[in-house]
């Protein structure tokens, strides 16, 4: 409950489809839980979004970011969520911001043409820091597809397929998101190989679901197509809400796309207090 029982701003945003809630607590300290977050992310009793962030001061950087899923569990990085934070940062007199999460110091700047871009760090790719439950081959994990694992601040698996509107999203996902392989549950990939350096995908989030777009999983994909030889470094990703830019450079896996600013409103505080 905020410290001063008044109602709490919040800032609605997605990139791509790929929907948001923001919670600005530079000036304000405002709590939220596990519980809080669960209930704000219900989309018939509550706002409904992907993630839910918030922005707090950092020294160091420009902001410190933390994000959760709609189902309440934290969530260690949500990359189109960073880029709108960013876009809205930037649009406060910036050229160029530096964002402190649990994936680490993110650095996001103007691509022009109203796309904003965000280096997601480097990936991860030993099996005890994506994580998995054992050590494995990431490039072809002992599961039915042939999948590659993957970490960009949260675990990924990806499947190439012929056709990713032939494959049950509604299936797969879940089935894998909790496979014992990954024992912090895993975002899941289809991936389908479209033109050179060209992927159409879908994604399947942990802890929300389907998503129209993610950009941890967009970049997580282009390291998987990347080491499988598939593609080179840069390349486009189609995903349901449309189409993000990625290129793993020696600093780092960039992401390029577009932000929306949808709303600004209030989360009425007699509500917040219902939801401990």
């Amino acid at each position: 409950m905020p410290q001063d029982q008044t109602d709490v701003p919040f800032m609605k945003m997605h990139g791509l489809g790929n929907d948001f809630i923001v919670i600005d607590r530079r000036h304000r300290d405002v709590p939220v839980t596990a519980a809080l977050a669960r209930a704000l992310g219900d989309r018939r009793r509550g706002l409904g979004f992907d993630q839910l962030a918030t922005i707090d001061p950092c020294d160091g950087a420009d902001a410190r970011l933390t994000f959760w899923n709609s189902d309440g569990s934290p969530s260690g990085a949500c990359g189109n969520a960073t880029r709108c934070i960013a876009r809205h940062l930037m649009d406060e007199g910036r050229d160029a911001v530096t964002l402190r999460t649990d994936r680490g110091d993110l650095t996001a700047r103007d691509a022009g043409d109203g796309l904003t871009s965000v280096n997601m760090g480097a990936p991860v790719l030993d099996w005890r820091s994506v994580p998995l439950a054992r050590d494995v081959d990431l490039d072809h994990l002992p599961l039915d597809g042939d999948p590659v694992a993957t970490g960009m601040g949260n675990p990924h698996c990806t499947f190439f397929v012929d056709n990713v509107e032939a494959v049950d999203l509604d299936e797969i996902g879940p089935r894998v998101e909790h496979d014992p392989l990954y024992p912090e549950r895993t975002n899941v990939q289809l991936a389908q190989l479209t033109g050179p350096d060209h992927f159409r995908v879908r994604v399947w989030e942990r802890g929300a679901g389907v998503t129209l777009a993610s950009g941890s999983s967009s970049c997580a994909v282009a390291v998987a197509a990347a080491r499988r030889g598939l593609t080179a470094r840069r390349v486009c990703i189609d995903l349901d809400g449309g189409t993000l830019w990625i290129d793993w450079r020696e600093d780092g896996v960039w992401m390029t796309g577009p932000t929306a600013h949808v709303a600004d409103g209030l989360i009425r505080a007699d509500w917040i207090a219902g939801q401990s």
